[in-house]
């Protein structure tokens, strides 16, 4: 599913929708969201009728890198991103969301 982004009137703020089919992610139990914009530390998303989503409102004119944790501890990309960048951390690559 598509990012959906929200931009305040005066356009400083964005209310970003992250969201993930269940059947993407193989049918967790929960599904976290974790990013710059959080200091990685995974944040429980909600899950409804089979999409889990939450919303995060973040400054505009930046870009924020982040990634899905599942409850079995498996790092995901999300293939709607923006763009993406490697980590050296992951030895893999952080999903963009573009502000």
């Amino acid at each position: 599913m598509p990012l959906s982004k929200k931009f305040s009137k005066d356009k400083t703020v964005c209310k970003v929708g992250f969201s993930m089919q269940e059947d993407a992610v193989g049918r967790p139990a929960k599904l976290f969201l974790a990013g710059e914009f959080n200091g990685w530390k995974p944040a429980p998303m909600r899950k409804t009728k089979g999409v889990f989503a939450l919303g995060v409102e973040l400054p505009a004119g930046a870009s924020y890198q982040y990634r899905y944790v599942t409850d079995a501890g498996q790092w995901l990309n999300d293939t709607e991103a923006d763009c993406y960048v490697f980590s050296p951390f992951a030895d893999a690559d952080n999903s963009v969301v573009v502000l």
